[in-house]
């Protein structure tokens, strides 16, 4: 998996991406334009119209993330509407995309564990790369993201980590803040609760579940483009999510709300946590993420009958420690493990 180191200003560490990963954000580009055409019958340069009616919210609130998408264009050689729209597609597509993914968080006496496995459609995978971001006056990061992505699933030199559940459910909302980017927001943020209070400021603009976990416990943030919910952890100081809402809005009803095998997937990862007892290790933590129980989609997704995504990559995390180990490809199937720490 291509490691990235970026530093320096806002537009020096999109520069220094962009360039570093130039093919990937190339191909990245082409996955998503032939996705939002098969899908949403969106040829590209629609695509990046519908990615600029996000540019007034992030102009006047995000100016920093503005320049760095800015610097990561024209490192990769392409034009700013092409990153932006990378960076806007869960909203571009208004719930038409599911890329699965089960996760955990889970606080011991020990340890502060986060983890998830991250699904999505196999062609996507050789674009994966990690990236390390030093910025002044911000926690660094290291996360693993689609090349061009700027924000994505990982943990930062405080020990706040998050990973990302896609919820589908259609709407987005111009004046709110993109899903991937609201992930960048908590990967810059000292602590768990000043998390929570950025995406807050402002909102998601589509549907996502982000799990934040910092070394103190961890919130589930059920976003959607009217509300943000909060799922604390249960008595055993975990939170558990796949790909539906657990906490629905009063306006959300069950027909505007995509479920696949969601429900089976939440229930079956707090089964085996449950037999983890209540001293788990990081060993522990990895073993559920291999579960192949109601194959192929299972916790360990594969794409096979109907399934059209498989675990791209999994992520266990010890936000105690700041260490992380990523494992590419299905985790009984591994390409190739990583280790990420401060």
């Amino acid at each position: 998996m291509l490691t990235i180191h970026c530093s320096g200003s806002p537009y020096e560490i999109g520069f220094e991406h962009g360039q570093k990963a130039a093919p990937l954000v190339a191909r990245s580009m082409a996955f998503y334009a032939g996705l939002f055409e098969s899908k949403s019958k969106m040829d590209w340069p629609t695509v990046r119209q519908t990615a600029l009616k996000w540019q007034p919210h992030l102009h006047e609130h995000y100016p920093a993330l503005e320049e760095e998408m800015q610097g990561l264009a024209a490192g990769a050689g392409v034009e700013y509407p092409d990153i932006l729209a990378l960076n806007v597609r869960t909203e571009i597509a208004f719930g038409l995309f599911s890329d699965g993914c089960t996760a955990l968080a889970w606080k011991t006496d020990g340890a502060s564990f986060l983890g998830q496995n991250w699904d999505w459609m196999p062609a996507q995978k050789e674009n994966l790369i990690i990236a390390n971001i030093v910025q002044a006056g911000k926690p660094a990061i290291s996360m693993v993201t689609e090349a061009g992505i700027i924000g994505k699933i990982g943990l930062n030199s405080a020990g706040v980590g998050a990973c990302l559940n896609a919820i589908r459910i259609a709407g987005a909302d111009f004046a709110r803040t993109p899903v991937h980017l609201c992930l960048r927001l908590v990967l810059e943020s000292a602590s768990l609760d000043a998390a929570v209070a950025a995406v807050e400021q402002y909102g998601c603009a589509s549907s996502a579940h982000i799990l934040v976990a910092d070394p103190h416990g961890s919130v589930g943030l059920e976003l959607t483009h009217k509300t943000v919910i909060k799922l604390p952890m249960d008595g055993k100081g975990r939170v558990f999510h796949s790909n539906h809402l657990l906490q629905k809005p009063a306006w959300v009803t069950s027909e505007t709300m995509a479920l696949g095998d969601s429900k089976e997937r939440v229930v079956r990862i707090r089964q085996l946590a449950d037999k983890l007892g209540a001293f788990p290790d990081a060993e522990d933590v990895k073993s559920v993420f291999r579960d192949e129980d109601g194959y192929p989609g299972s916790i360990n997704r594969a794409c096979a009958g109907t399934s059209e995504s498989a675990t791209l990559f999994n992520i266990v995390m010890d936000l105690t420690a700041k260490t992380a180990t990523v494992t590419k490809g299905r985790p009984t199937e591994a390409d190739e493990v990583v280790t990420l720490s401060f």
